[in-house]
């Protein structure tokens, strides 16, 4: 079986799986002492734009109108 390296099923999983290891970098940032803000606030941009980015996949894969 031939998988498509860069089809939006692999670039979803890839995504999801960016997102969950931000999750977790910002967990183990948040118990340090002191916090590190700058690097918090990089961080939790990264998740936000990749979380944008898993919506865009999202929708490009199931589209709300039907074909």
């Amino acid at each position: 079986m031939v998988t498509n390296l860069h089809s939006p099923e692999r670039q979803l999983i890839e995504l999801r799986i960016e997102h969950a290891d931000l999750d977790a970098m910002i967990d183990r940032a948040a118990d340090d002492s002191p916090v590190d803000e700058l690097m918090m606030r990089r961080l939790k941009k990264r998740r936000l734009s990749l979380r944008d980015e898993i919506a865009r996949v999202e929708r490009e894969l199931q589209p709300n109108e039907p074909a």
